[in-house]
């Protein structure tokens, strides 16, 4: 969801989706101190009609400066003064139940799809429908979906997504005549001829915090194998992980297993991606905020990427992890109205433009925000978004978040470990799903 040795990088920080188990646990260790006063400084809503409070989880350098240019531009436009608190994403997502049911900003940074309807169903935020009577003709049907409570009723205004996909350096493969694979069997080929060539074929960092890596393997393993309606029921706890298709997603991840980068488990996501940028490893299987890292524009030109495999051709290349990220309303905002104002600013197309100038590492969502400052990354990954049939929203954002970062993940990246026909994996899983899911 936060987004980094050697010249070019960004000092290293917080992932940028990390999921912390129990973090949606609603329990007495849950309920501790506002999380803002415990984090370092947040004074919540400040009921100053002139003043409109942020809560973001935008702490490392390039998104921090990007929100700077998106509030100084609200301010100056509007005359309203906004006052930010920053925290590190890991915990700002930790923290987030008692943050929300203590002093939150009026405004706060947060994901769309079922981690906003998760509470939006607690009444832990408000409605943002009179917002959305502006927005409403800036965004597709799909966005407006991901922004929808079970309600009906609007609680999230989007900013911004990004694609996941498989990445790679264009000079590599030229030097070493590889291709780019569009089926399974040759991109296992192609893993073959890299481990042969002395390189890591797929970089891979799982070690700490950074578990939540081996889910986008998982899911586009997942959606390729066994199609979007099967990711779906899997994610809502509707069929059994033990199922057999569950099984055969393991197999054939399996079967990628011996191309992973060495030491996986010891090692942060951002050091796997910078074994790509520096050629030693070949492949990485990440999302497009792998450009943050990124502060050389000769070596972003050089970065590429290409579309997970087909495994089956009934699924095709049809389904895209594309995460979407923006903003909520607090239930009891201090500055309502101020509030509604810069949430009309955020979900604007000026503003969208304002967050991208800054950091090229996302795309808008605001159909109406010009994407002529693009650069030929994001204008590709715009590209995939838009011809794929369904956008899954990262595993962690379509389940349970409790289930996948307390079972889920941890018993994917164990099993990883040491690869095996993974049914003890499953099973184990399995007998966590009622307590999650009631199934």
């Amino acid at each position: 969801m936060t987004q980094h040795g050697r010249t070019n990088r960004v000092p290293s920080g917080p992932g940028r989706r990390k999921v912390v188990g129990g973090m949606f646990g609603l329990g007495a260790a849950a309920l501790t101190a506002p999380f803002l006063t415990a984090c370092g400084g947040g004074a919540g809503p400040s009921g100053d009609p002139e003043t409109v409070t942020f809560g973001s989880n935008g702490a490392d350098a390039t998104p921090k400066a990007a929100y700077q240019a998106v509030t100084e531009a609200f301010t100056k436009d509007s005359g309203l003064k906004v006052t930010t608190n920053t925290v590190d994403h890991d915990t700002f997502q930790k923290n987030i139940s008692s943050y929300l049911q203590g002093t939150p900003e009026d405004v706060f940074t947060w994901f769309a799809g079922y981690r906003m309807r998760y509470f939006a169903k607690k009444g832990l935020c408000s409605p943002v429908d009179d917002v959305w009577e502006s927005l409403g003709g800036n965004f597709s049907e799909a966005t407006k979906q991901l922004s929808r409570g079970e309600d009906g009723k609007y609680y999230f205004v989007p900013l911004y997504n990004y694609p996941w996909a498989v990445f790679y350096r264009k000079s590599l493969f030229a030097e070493r005549g590889y291709q780019v694979p569009a089926k399974w069997d040759e991109f296992v080929a192609l893993a073959k001829q890299m481990k042969k060539d002395g390189l890591s074929p797929i970089a891979s960092g799982y070690g700490g915090g950074d578990g939540w890596t081996v889910l986008g393997a998982f899911d586009y393993l997942n959606l390729r194998a066994n199609g979007y309606d099967f990711h779906s029921q899997l994610m809502r706890g509707e069929v059994a992980w033990t199922n057999r298709r569950t099984g055969r997603v393991l197999d054939l991840w399996r079967e990628l297993s011996p191309y992973y980068q060495k030491s996986a488990g010891g090692r942060s996501w951002q050091d796997a991606a910078q074994s790509l940028l520096d050629k030693k490893s070949g492949m990485a299987i990440i999302g497009l905020f792998l450009g943050q890292q990124i502060t050389d524009e000769k070596l972003r030109e050089d970065i590429d990427f290409f579309a997970f495999p087909e495994i089956d051709p009934a699924h095709g290349q049809k389904s895209v992890e594309a995460p979407t990220d923006g903003f909520m309303l607090s239930r009891r905002p201090g500055n309502k109205e101020g509030a509604g104002k810069f949430l009309e600013f955020l979900g604007s197309g000026r503003a969208e433009q304002l967050y991208m100038g800054v950091d090229p590492s996302n795309l808008a969502v605001n159909q109406k925000a010009s994407t002529s400052s693009y650069n030929a990354l994001q204008k590709k990954a715009a590209a995939l978004i838009s011809s794929a049939e369904h956008i899954t929203q990262f595993a962690d954002r379509d389940s349970d978040p409790g289930f996948i970062s307390t079972v889920v993940q941890p018993g994917l990246t164990q099993w990883l470990g040491h690869p095996d026909d993974g049914a003890d994996a499953l099973k184990s899983i399995e007998s966590q799903r009622a307590r999650f899911f009631g199934a």
